[in-house]
């Protein structure tokens, strides 16, 4: 399965981004708010298009965190986001993105077709994808059967 598929259902203006002029403080703020462990740090690249500069963690801050102090919440995203960013394009297969994700050590991968972001993606999604992808996750064997199968989570699985 590609991750276009994944993409099928989400719109581009729900991923949520930064920029790297933002302060790690806002973009901490906005991590925490959403619930998110990661969002892509966007920006113009001279021309119209909106290009991805890097990714920006819940590892960055925690990096920096460890290093300097609370001093590090007043720098700037883009002196404490992990950049380039490790992409993927929405023709590569969720196998390849997550064999990506482990070799790289990172759990979110920006989705970029033309230059652009086209979308944002975690390793549940990935993990989530394979799972009801997997005729053998039955309610009998499985344990993630009945979250992935009800439809009053609080949260977007897909969303992650």
């Amino acid at each position: 399965m590609q991750i276009s598929h994944l993409l099928a259902d989400r719109s581009i203006d729900d991923v949520i981004s930064c920029t790297a002029a933002d302060s790690v403080r806002e973009a901490v703020s906005k991590l925490a708010g959403k619930r998110i462990g990661a969002m892509p740090v966007l920006g113009r690249d001279g021309s119209e298009g909106v290009r991805v500069q890097g990714v920006f963690s819940e590892r960055d801050v925690i990096y920096r965190l460890a290093e300097e102090g609370a001093l590090c919440l007043d720098r700037p995203v883009a002196e404490v986001m992990s950049s380039p960013a490790i992409t993927v394009s929405p023709e590569t297969t969720v196998d390849e993105a997550q064999g990506l994700m482990t070799r790289r050590r990172v759990r979110h991968l920006p989705v970029v077709a033309n230059g652009e972001l086209c979308g944002f993606i975690s390793i549940g999604d990935l993990v989530i994808t394979e799972m009801m992808g997997n005729p053998n996750c039955t309610a009998d064997n499985c344990e993630w059967f009945e979250v992935l199968n009800t439809t009053d989570l609080p949260i977007d699985l897909f969303g992650l």
